[in-house]
């Protein structure tokens, strides 16, 4: 027998009842979106802290001849990058252009594994807080590094400013920003944005294993540290150097020395206060596990 339109109607209406059922029981039993993505962010913040803790307690446990030989060619690496910059900033008069070329120094860090002392503000600090490696470590890192940089450095400043000379004006002209710069809150201020742009640099490109994504890090954080004037303890210094070793300039060492000594502490607030602080608060859990097991 055919359905009458009023069967007809009746079997729409008890399948939509039916789908509506259906939908309500998965919508009950299906997990909240934040609940889903909450494991899965938390998994990739601690699968991140240890490349930090496992990478640290490697750098941290480097001989000493390493750690000047990292040192030395991270010297060598910001020096040829500076380079470009003096080339382009001679060239274009641009700063802005002049800092993307810097980069060139930074991508060199990056895949040639040199060390800079301002990339120590992170990594190894994550495995001091996790007690895999002493403080006395740490400093050792830090001093060594920074002595190495700064000899490195000079002596490629020195092949710099005698290679080219042409690009002495322009040096001291560039350098005296920072060698006659006095303390103040500004200059303190560049400093730690300096430091921080550096180990947000350094987070980032251990946040990824992707080449392309910390090359461009290394890209971009050049540009900032470079084309935007904030002050840089151990590139800044290079960029003295060439100017004092290429000539005559109405500063000296002493000047350079005094400006150096609270722009390295600035450097450490902003990486270690801004950045890495930060990032272990959100480790806590974590490191309170690691700290315990030691």
């Amino acid at each position: 027998m055919p359905a009458t339109p009023a069967h007809a109607a009746q079997g729409r209406e008890s399948a939509d009842d039916q789908r509506d059922d259906d939908e309500r029981e998965q919508d009950a039993g299906a997990p909240d979106t934040d609940e889903r993505d909450e494991p899965v962010l938390e998994e990739r913040v601690e699968n991140a802290f240890d490349r930090l803790a496992d990478e640290g307690e490697q750098r941290l446990e480097r001989t000493w001849g390493a750690l000047v030989s990292t040192g030395l060619m991270g010297g060598v690496d910001v020096a040829l990058g500076l380079l470009a910059l003096l080339v382009v900033l001679d060239a274009t008069g641009s700063p802005l252009l002049a800092g993307v070329a810097f980069s060139v120094g930074f991508l060199a860090l990056l895949l040639a594994d040199s060390e800079l002392f301002t990339e120590g503000f992170l990594v190894p600090v994550t495995a001091v807080a996790a007690k895999r490696a002493r403080p006395v470590q740490l400093l050792r890192l830090w001093v060594l590094t920074l002595v190495a940089n700064l000899v490195g450095g000079w002596c490629m400043a020195w092949v710099i400013a005698h290679g080219f000379p042409r690009l002495h004006h322009l040096a001291v002209e560039t350098a005296a920003t920072y060698a006659q710069a006095h303390l103040s809150v500004r200059t303190v201020c560049l400093g730690v944005l300096a430091g921080a742009a550096i180990t947000l640099m350094t987070r980032m490109q251990h946040g990824t294993d992707s080449d392309p994504a910390k090359a461009m890090a290394a890209l971009a954080f050049g540009f900032v540290l470079a084309g935007t004037g904030v002050f840089h303890s151990v590139l800044d210094s290079l960029l003295v150097f060439v100017a004092l070793t290429g000539g005559s300039a109405p500063y000296g060492y002493l000047d350079w020395l005094q400006w150096f000594a609270y722009t390295v502490v600035a450097n450490v607030v902003g990486g270690l206060g801004l950045i890495t602080l930060l990032r272990l608060v959100r480790s806590k859990e974590r490191v309170a596990k690691e700290r315990a097991e030691s």
